[in-house]
């Protein structure tokens, strides 16, 4: 007996004195109908995709009813379009002069069949100006002169002096009103010693005498420890404005330095 595999004979052959209820031997004999349905939807599917298009260009388009709004067409005069001022056009050209001017060659040496233009002779630039081109004069040419402006003189202020001098080569040293001697004994009136036996030894300080006499920039060089710099910043800063330094007759900054002597009470 000839088989055809294309049918379900072979299907009892195969599950002879099997349990059929198998869900395999339902599964193999459904097979050939279920393929034939997938392939069948599978094609109507396809072809719904295809003539989708189609389908939409057949549809009434919304925008062609009725309900479109009427639009009014207004004519709208502009305004003249405003002409660009162009920038860095060259100057008009000059009035003629008065005199004819008369282009002026340089002479130079050469043979007769290079010279390509000769020099004027002397009766031709008689009673004219020489130029670097030939212009013809007009005699009744007005002159012209350029006005003289009529704007505010520039006031050109001096830059002020800032510069920091030193006490050496100025003209005029800053000074403590009555001398220095009246400087020292405002600093030992002022200036309150640390309690500490035995302190001896000198202070320097620095400081820039401003242009008002004021003190500013104090700065302790060396001390001796204790607070003994820390006192005299204090002190500095409370003292009356000195009398500036002068340079080229005019009061200018000074960098000053000097000692103060410390010495604690035995």
């Amino acid at each position: 007996m000839k088989l055809d595999i294309f049918t379900n004979q072979w299907l009892d052959i195969v599950f002879e004195g099997r349990n059929k209820a198998y869900g395999a031997y339902e599964l193999r004999k459904t097979n050939n109908s279920t393929a034939t349905k997938a392939l069948i939807i599978g094609a109507i599917v396809f072809a719904f995709a295809v003539s989708m298009p189609l389908i939409l260009g057949l549809l009434p388009d919304s925008s062609d009813g009725d309900d479109t709004l009427d639009t009014k067409i207004v004519s709208i005069k502009l305004p003249p379009k405003k002409e660009e001022v162009k920038k860095n056009l060259p100057p008009p050209p000059p009035p003629p002069p008065k005199v004819d001017q008369v282009k002026f060659v340089k002479p130079v040496v050469a043979k007769a069949e290079e010279v390509t233009e000769e020099p004027p002779k002397t009766v031709e630039i008689k009673d004219k100006k020489l130029g670097a081109e030939t212009i013809k004069g007009d005699p009744d040419a007005v002159l012209s002169v350029e006005p003289v402006g009529t704007g505010t003189a520039a006031v050109v202020e001096e830059a002020p002096d800032n510069t920091v001098y030193s006490t050496a080569g100025i003209e005029v040293k800053p000074d403590f009103p009555g001398g220095m001697d009246k400087f020292y004994k405002f600093v030992g009136t002022n200036y309150v010693t640390p309690e500490e036996e035995g302190l001896k030894g000198k202070v320097f300080v620095s400081f820039v005498v401003e242009k008002d006499g004021s003190l500013t920039d104090i700065k302790v060089i060396r001390d001796i420890g204790y607070g003994t710099g820390k006192e005299a910043i204090r002190v500095l800063k409370k003292s009356p404005r000195w009398s500036p330094g002068v340079q080229n007759g005019k009061p200018v900054r000074v960098l000053y330095s000097l000692p103060i002597t410390i010495q604690s009470a035995e």
